[in-house]
């Protein structure tokens, strides 16, 4: 039997997969102000390595890459048409094999059926037909599952949510049972640990667990605590932090635990809760993105966390205030390549 393994985020990439903004997404009437935000992304990923961009018009977006600052060197660009830019959940997922790497290319169905997403659900098909990965072979999974629904530690522990692998619009067949069976073997982990709580309100994934906790090196996890009594999240995140303190490595340790600061309420010109959320970081070669939303307080705070956790990292804060008026955040743009996909 082949040997899998999907790694950890913080080991070494190629690129990030990173979607962008164009007037048949939802961006479609915020443009002018969301644009930017991409630009800065892309610009700060170039300064550690490639990012791979699918766009309609790829010479828009080099333009605006090429005025900011860009390291074009590193810009690959694709002209291809995308629903929306939600990489994390449309791109693949990429495992280690024996001999080589592979993509896992999983069904995305709009965080079940939420939205549309044909055009989204072809982009790594996409993608490989158009030669962005060289040799690496892809794989369809005739299953859906979002790269942002689980963390992986690489040595053979995943988390996940309740909540959102079980909603009834992804798998309606499939018991708990079977996606953990199917999981741990396309991934190639001993066990998959589930957490039954924890959401954001205004979240459109059914709590993805990177808003809510990160792995991180040294048997550590990164998650967002809520310290205010009155706030509507606090008892289900307060059980969530339960939960984790009862969680072991797989030599049987507790994890350490490094809770982020909680971002105060965000609104959108409607009144409705925005999922700000600290815990949407990007890990890079040698640096990581974190999102701020206009908090100087909880944004260094922020920082300071995340420095805990990578300290070996150069932390750079990315505005991303503007990001969750679609319900999303930095992470959530973006998918890493692992080192060796594009060889």
């Amino acid at each position: 039997m082949t040997t899998r393994r999907l790694p950890a985020e913080w080991e070494p990439q190629d690129a990030i997969l990173l979607g962008w903004p164009h007037p048949d997404t939802d961006w479609k009437d915020s443009l002018e102000q969301i644009v930017p935000v991409f630009v800065e992304i892309a610009r700060a990923i170039t300064r550690f390595q490639s990012v791979i961009i699918p766009a309609p018009d790829t010479r828009v977006v080099e333009n605006q890459l090429r005025q900011a600052g860009a390291v074009m060197d590193r810009v690959l660009l694709y002209p291809l048409k995308t629903d929306d830019t939600w990489a994390r959940d449309f791109g693949p997922l990429t495992v280690q094999t024996e001999s080589s790497l592979r993509l896992l290319d999983f069904s995305f169905n709009g965080w079940g059926n939420k939205f549309p997403a044909a055009r989204d659900n072809q982009v790594t098909h996409r993608l490989a037909e158009a030669g962005c990965f060289g040799n690496t072979p892809s794989e369809r999974i005739d299953m859906v599952l979002e790269g942002g629904s689980l963390e992986s530690d690489g040595r053979g522990t995943l988390l996940t949510t309740a909540r959102c692998l079980l909603e009834e619009n992804r798998n309606p067949d499939l018991t708990r049972e079977t996606i953990t069976e199917t999981l741990l073997a396309l991934l190639g982990a001993q066990r998959l640990l589930w957490l039954e709580h924890g959401h954001l309100e205004g979240d459109d994934t059914d709590a993805h667990i990177d808003t809510l906790v990160r792995m991180a090196p040294d048997n550590t996890l990164v998650f967002v605590r809520c310290d205010n009594p009155t706030d509507s999240h606090f008892d289900d995140l307060r059980a969530m932090e339960e939960e984790l303190r009862k969680l072991r490595t797989l030599a049987g340790e507790p994890y350490r635990l490094l809770p982020l600061p909680w971002p105060s309420a965000c609104y959108s010109e409607e009144g409705r809760r925005l999922p700000a959320t600290y815990a949407n970081y990007l890990i890079l070669n040698d640096a990581v993105l974190v999102p701020t939303y206009r908090q100087p307080a909880n944004d260094r705070e922020a920082l300071a966390v995340v420095q805990q956790a990578h300290p070996e990292r150069q932390v750079i804060g990315i505005d991303c205030r503007p990001l969750i008026e679609q319900h999303g955040s930095l992470h959530c743009l973006t998918m890493q390549l692992p080192q060796g996909v594009l060889t």
